[in-house]
């Protein structure tokens, strides 16, 4: 799938590559509503959802600080980018261009998971939406992250928006203007 000019022609160290694909569902409560989205998250992705809690109390919303509200993923390598795939049918493979940020980040939202293919509608469970970001790294980014002679990364192993736009071009996905 990945284009065939742009693939020779790039050193394999300028290369961009899916680093990680994160999953965020947010409820907005705890219990029962949580555990729904917790099941049907599970379901779609294939791995077990990290429950994440508030942060600060919000009176307004009826969120207190440390209750459970949210859900996250974590998707690396091969089910990064099966689950990328299905999620760009989801959005009919478009982005848009404010999606990306100037780091290699695209983020987009899915309305319905039942957007999503091969996902069927249980109604004891509901309907919830999600929002998908990815991140897109070049090899060699790691010196930047580890813990041991972390180092600064060169300018030309950041990825820019352009290439971040061009690989989601490459993975079947359309980049369109607001």
């Amino acid at each position: 799938m990945v284009n065939a000019t742009v693939e020779q022609t790039l050193n394999i160290m300028q290369r961009p590559r899916i680093e990680k694909v994160v999953v965020n569902c947010s409820v907005g409560e705890s219990g029962v509503k949580l555990e729904k989205a917790k099941k049907i998250i599970e379901s779609i992705v294939g791995q077990t959802a990290e429950v994440r809690n508030a942060r600060k109390t919000i009176r307004g919303f009826g969120i207190h600080k440390g209750e459970p509200i949210a859900l996250r993923v974590t998707l690396r390598k091969q089910a990064a980018l099966e689950f990328l795939t299905k999620a760009l049918a989801a959005v009919n493979n478009k982005l848009k261009l404010s999606s990306f940020d100037e780091h290699g980040n695209v983020s987009f939202g899915i309305k319905e998971h039942l957007e999503i293919p091969g996902t069927k509608y249980d109604p004891q469970l509901g309907i919830i939406g999600m929002d998908v970001t990815v991140h897109i790294t070049k090899p060699g980014y790691r010196v930047r992250t580890r813990s041991r002679r972390r180092s600064r990364l060169g300018s030309r192993q950041r990825v820019t928006m352009e290439e971040a736009v061009e690989f989601m071009k490459t993975l079947g996905a359309t980049v369109v203007e607001e």
